[in-house]
């Protein structure tokens, strides 16, 4: 890659800024620690040659939200090594960079010159059990209420009848199915904020719909249901879909669809 990008630097008479990525045992993207040298030296002379600009080195952890997990440490020592190889080819980074969002909040000594927030710049945080009283959840996932009706004990609901009533009550129908990013996976599971309480989704989960068992509660529709947002608003909260999908929140919020609009407050 370094090469083609070299090459290309050459044939349009630019200089290519480029970031060197050094893989320190997350073993995905970046250089290996035994090609790193070379690439290092490869890309010193480019710059020398006036072809490109090193303006980064970096890294990105494995088990950076496990605080504690020997790996975090090893990761640092690899990436202080990869810094001192650029160093000593004569590169001069105007960044160095590892920490994501837990290494943000946790690693002090992994900040260096910049930090890369990704799910805390929701307001979630990557790590369950820690408390980070600063962060709030800047995503609510809403809809409202698309009609409600009565039905009498033992009736089955949505498809396959997974959920059946066991009283009379009132279902409210939801338009956001696992075409908006819902996952089907939630059917009798998923969380809801509903008519001032708490509920669970009854029923299978379609493709553009959910219903909501909200017993004898006045629900009707044009009101707001939220499936996650900020819990100061007492609401459930990405974390808890997460938990009883058994994922994580950032699947959660990165997999509601185009179809849902969005509206940015503030």
């Amino acid at each position: 890659m370094l090469d083609t990008v070299i090459s290309e630097a050459r044939r349009l008479g630019r200089v290519a800024r480029v970031q060197l990525k050094a893989d320190t045992g997350l073993n995905r993207g970046g250089v290996n620690r035994g090609d790193w040298a070379s690439v290092v030296e490869a890309a010193a002379l480019a710059e020398r040659e006036g072809s490109v600009r090193v303006t980064g080195v970096w890294s990105h952890f494995a088990c950076a939200d496990e605080p504690g997990h020997p790996s975090i440490q090893a990761q640092l020592d690899v990436f202080h090594e990869a810094l001192l190889v650029a160093d000593k080819a004569g590169l001069t980074p105007e960044v160095r960079h590892i920490a994501n969002s837990a290494a943000l909040l946790t690693l002090p000594e992994a900040r260096f010159d910049l930090v890369r927030a990704g799910i805390a710049s929701y307001g979630l945080c990557p790590i369950p059990d820690l408390d980070v009283p600063e962060l709030r959840p800047a995503m609510t996932l809403e809809s409202k209420v698309a009609l409600t009706k009565r039905v009498p004990a033992g009736s089955g609901v949505s498809y396959g009848h997974r959920y059946v009533t066991q009283e009379e009550t009132t279902l409210a129908l939801v338009p956001l199915g696992y075409a908006d990013g819902v996952p089907r996976a939630a059917t009798n599971r998923g969380p809801v904020q509903l008519g001032g309480a708490r509920r669970t989704i009854a029923g299978t989960v379609c493709m553009d719909q959910f219903v909501v068992d909200v017993g004898d509660d006045p629900v009707s529709a044009g009101d707001l249901a939220v499936l996650f947002g900020d819990p100061s608003r007492g609401v459930p909260t990405a974390q808890d879909w997460a938990d009883v999908l058994d994922t994580i929140p950032y699947e959660i919020i990165t997999r509601i669809g185009s179809r849902v609009p969005r509206e940015y407050v503030g």
